[in-house]
């Protein structure tokens, strides 16, 4: 019997997945891309490119891990390669797409994606952002440059010193949209957008999507499309996710364990305060791990130099807060613990983001402590699950650190004999003070005060308590009076 069109609709067929090479992209984007290892597009990726290549505005919606970058940055790419020119001067490179990241992370490596992607082309790139001096970015982006990437703040700051010009931006993307909300960065978005044409293709990333980000949307976007491929805040199904129920003083204890149990080689340990973050990172490094940390008071030159080494394979651990959370893309990272419950559940949904990527396995263990409950109750309300806590056994357990014993256990212990304490000499004696009273005989001297009253003149008349006038004047070159005579 033949097949009916209606039947073949009802037992669809799951189609393998889309390669690159079947889109309408320019020989040079696809032989980057074919460089970097890339022959399948992921889902958002498969989705969302043909759109973009249509020059509809996107609000794209994906798990973190899924390739959102390429799910921009070729279509861009694609639709600028019609002004690409290899002139040197700067006014033949002005800037046509605006991509911005919430922090320095992400934009640094959704530049090295660009960059990667349009390395065949005589298209440009560069990447600003705060931390770091601005001389070296005014330089490029007076050289002329089409792509531009970079994070709120600090384009203001290139804005208001006149480093660059927007006016012929034709492609904005906005990428993590909710961290920046979440960080506070809706006045500077709204600010930046101003400064763009009305006529502009416009897509939103984010990997999730709260009802302040469809706000924005609506504000910004014209007539959206809108483009998911899981569903909001769902946590990537290639990720182990354990939930070990442990004390604050077994934390470091359980995650070394967990590492030589699985051999995992590599791992990021995410904490929620800075401080928390540098002590934890100079404890593992104490117990023999090579560590870096990364968090908010590091240098913007420290922090991509402990990157780098992360990803070269140079550390083992990297501790760090939730400035690693979005955006870093470190290939076959094996294992992410929660050190810290996070206070944020979706920054939950982004820790764990950075294992099991494009598809790989991973491991996700978060430590709970019996303080964690309410967090805990957020993260099961968030990714819609019931979280079962698993206990944990150590394998080389220690005593406490100060443990009493019984009475009837002590053993008496032979202790050193006290040192004497430090005496002065005493002074010598003398041989006066240690004889007996003795009375003065009989008509010995007065004493010294009798004899001043004896000596005292007195007026006549006058009590012998009254003290006379002293005869002063003499002290200045007076002439002394004469003294009165009796009549």
């Amino acid at each position: 019997m033949q097949e009916t069109p209606e039947s073949a609709a009802a037992a669809p067929v799951e189609a393998a997945p889309a390669r690159f090479d079947t889109l309408p992209l320019d020989a040079k984007l696809l032989r980057a891309v074919a460089d970097s290892g890339y022959l399948t597009m992921t889902p958002i990726q498969a989705k969302a490119i043909p759109i973009v290549l249509e020059g509809r505005d996107v609000m794209g919606a994906a798990q973190t891990g899924t390739g959102k970058t390429a799910a921009f940055s070729i279509p861009l790419l694609q639709r600028m390669l019609k002004h690409e020119n290899p002139s040197v001067s700067p006014a033949r490179h002005p800037v046509r797409a605006l991509v911005l990241a919430p922090t320095r992370e992400l934009a640094d490596q959704v530049a090295e994606n660009v960059k990667k992607y349009a390395k065949h082309t005589h298209l440009r790139s560069v990447v600003v952002f705060g931390g770091i001096d601005m001389k070296p970015q005014t330089a490029a982006l007076k050289a002329g440059v089409e792509v531009l990437i970079a994070t709120p703040g600090r384009l203001l700051d290139h804005i208001e010193a006149k480093n660059c010009v927007l006016n012929q931006v034709e492609y904005v993307v906005l990428d993590e949209a909710d961290r920046m909300l979440d960080i506070g960065f809706l006045p500077d978005l709204q600010r930046i957008l101003s400064y763009l044409p009305k006529a502009r293709q416009t897509l939103l990333f984010s990997a999730t999507f709260s009802p302040e980000i469809k706000r924005l949307a609506q504000s910004y976007l014209q007539d959206p499309i809108l483009v998911e491929t899981a569903r909001p805040n769902q946590t990537a199904s290639t990720v182990e996710q354990r939930f070990i129920s442990v004390t604050d003083d077994d934390k470091r204890a359980v995650v070394k364990q967990i590492l030589k149990d699985r051999s995992i080689r590599q791992a990021i340990v995410f904490g929620n305060s800075k401080l928390g973050v540098a002590r934890l990172a100079r404890s593992f490094e104490r117990d023999g791990l090579r560590t870096a940390a990364l968090h908010g008071d590091k240098s913007q030159d420290e922090r991509l130099k402990s990157l780098d080494a992360f990803k070269r394979g140079e550390v083992d651990l990297l501790v760090a807060t939730d400035v690693a959370a979005r955006g870093l893309d470190i290939a076959d990272l094996p294992a992410v613990f929660n050190f810290d419950v996070p206070f944020n559940a979706e920054d939950y949904v982004h820790r764990i983001g950075r294992t099991g990527r494009a598809g790989a396995s991973g491991l996700a263990v978060t430590l709970v402590t019996k303080s964690d409950a309410r967090l805990m109750a957020d993260i099961e309300k968030l990714i819609k699950r019931k979280i079962d806590l698993d206990p944990f056994e150590l394998q080389d357990s220690r005593p406490p650190r100060f443990e009493r014993r019984r009475p009837e256990e002590e053993e008496p212990a032979a202790r050193p004999a006290p040192r004497a304490a430090f005496r002065p000499p005493a002074p010598p004696k003398d041989p006066f003070f240690d004889k007996p009273y003795e009375a003065s005989a009989a008509g010995s001297e007065p004493p010294a005060w009798e004899k001043a009253k004896a000596a005292a003149p007195v007026a006549k008349g006058l009590s012998s308590y009254i003290k006379p006038k002293k005869q002063v004047a003499a002290l200045f070159g007076a002439k002394r009076a004469p003294a009165p005579t009796e009549s």
